[in-house]
């Protein structure tokens, strides 16, 4: 049988790029709830996102985002309190640049300890980097 090239059958539609996403949404994760989802899935194009304010990395990323980027691993932030004044700066080593000061009393989501620095997300700003492990306070354990 020979088509004629005309169908009534339609498209499917086709997934938005992901600038296009990442323009038109634009993604705000609220403090960690490990209640809030039991799955995580990307249903699509990795989205770029700003690391200043998504913590995601070439090797790690926060499960929240798992439905936008992929990552080799996730990691499922450990709220921790800072435990005295400490400085959140871009990168690893003392002379990055400092983001902001975390005082006594705030809380960071770690989602990654090496060596002496601490990755992850201060609260309230938002802003994703590293901060010296020894200001937080690790023996804090999340609630069950």
């Amino acid at each position: 049988m020979k088509s004629s090239g005309n169908s009534s059958a339609t498209a499917p539609p086709q997934p938005a790029l992901a600038t296009d996403l990442a323009a038109a949404q634009p993604l705000t994760l609220e403090p960690f709830d490990d209640q809030a989802r039991t799955s995580f899935s990307l249903t699509g194009r990795s989205v770029d996102l700003d690391p200043r304010t998504h913590a995601v990395r070439r090797d790690i990323a926060d499960i929240r985002l798992a439905e936008y980027v992929f990552a080799p691993h996730y990691a499922v932030p450990m709220i921790r309190p800072v435990a005295r004044t400490a400085l959140l700066r871009s990168g690893r080593d003392e002379a990055s640049d400092t983001m902001v000061d975390l005082n006594p009393g705030d809380s960071f989501e770690v989602l990654e300890i090496a060596g002496v620095s601490a990755w992850g997300v201060a609260r309230p700003s938002g802003l994703v980097g590293y901060v010296e492990a020894a200001a937080l306070d690790l023996s804090t354990t999340d609630a069950a």
